[in-house]
């Protein structure tokens, strides 16, 4: 876990340096919440709901669009 905390802050301090700060944090929160959801479902057993498959495809579109238009 320390090693995964390590990598993704490492990453955001990548990113840090090209991107706007509210833009990456926005970035790495989301790109964190849909793994975070994902992961539950592919190994902790969690429901394979449309509706959690709609809003993780909402948050990582949104994710993407930030990144674009920043």
């Amino acid at each position: 876990m320390v090693l995964a905390f390590s990598v993704s802050f490492g990453g955001l301090d990548i990113a840090l340096r090209t991107l706007p700060m509210g833009t990456a944090y926005a970035v790495w929160t989301g790109i964190g919440a849909a793994g975070g959801v994902l992961s539950g479902m592919l190994f902790f057993g969690e429901a394979h709901d449309w509706r959690k498959l709609l809003w993780v495809t909402v948050i990582l579109v949104a994710t993407i669009g930030l990144k674009l238009t920043a």
